[in-house]
């Protein structure tokens, strides 16, 4: 029997991650898991409930204890590609030694595009709550550790799907399939109960958006966090397929 390739998406909010998901599940050798440190960190962090939408019906329907998600995902074989979308601030403090047995792939996104998204779901968002520090902190850490990783850039997806998908594959090692790049406009069985608050757009979607710059202008008060956040971003992008 075939290993089981096991996928870890690292992302931040905004971060056309739920349409990467729903990308996967659209392979018959693969099973998606939407968010599934979501309950641990908002019950190990002690502001996020507060602020994050859904956080009791989150907190009741899915596990809390991180190490045990952590045991799933090492021992559910029931296909042999599993894609576990994360937000990379969901780890907190969570032993990461298990990235050894993962496949790691870390999505970002311009800051001059992501934040003016997120603000409108979260008002006034921090440093933590973007995920670029955490993600230059968990790319030293796979550096440090001899763990191989990958780089997604959300532009460059949406610019030229196929070609990065392909790229994707290769990573993992699995077989690029056409059926990765459109689906029907739907909810998938998988999406997280807080589905309703932040995939409104992929639901309507049957593929990549094509990408577009904002024409809107740049939020005032969203200018500092932007030049400390693209600080973080450009290192990222060096490391982009």
């Amino acid at each position: 029997m075939q290993k089981t390739k096991r996928v870890c998406l690292w992302s931040g909010p905004r971060n056309i991650s739920t349409a990467l998901m729903y990308s996967f599940a659209q392979r018959g050798d693969t099973k998606v898991f939407d968010e599934p440190l979501y309950a641990y960190y908002l019950k190990r962090h002690p502001q996020a409930h507060s602020y994050h939408p859904g956080t009791e019906d989150i907190l009741a329907t899915m596990e809390n204890d991180g190490y045990k998600v952590v045991d799933m995902m090492l021992n559910d074989n029931e296909k042999a590609v599993l894609f576990f979308k994360h937000m990379t601030h969901h780890l907190l403090d969570l032993d990461r030694s298990f990235m050894h047995k993962t496949i790691n792939v870390i999505l970002t996104r311009d800051p001059k595009d992501m934040l003016p998204s997120l603000d409108k779901i979260i008002k006034n968002p921090k440093l933590e709550d973007v995920g670029y520090k955490l993600h230059i902190e968990l790319l030293e850490y796979f550096q440090k550790n001899d763990i191989p990783f990958t780089v997604l850039d959300s532009k460059r997806v949406l610019e030229n799907p196929k070609v990065v998908l392909s790229k994707l594959c290769e990573f993992i090692d699995i077989p690029f399939e056409k059926c990765m790049l459109s689906w029907k406009a739907q909810q998938l069985q998988e999406d997280g109960i807080w589905a309703k608050y932040w995939y409104s757009n992929v639901h309507k979607s049957t593929g990549f958006i094509k990408y577009r710059p904002k024409e809107e202008p740049f939020p005032e008060h969203l200018k500092p966090l932007y030049q400390v956040s693209n600080v973080y971003y450009q290192k990222l992008l060096k490391y982009a397929l």
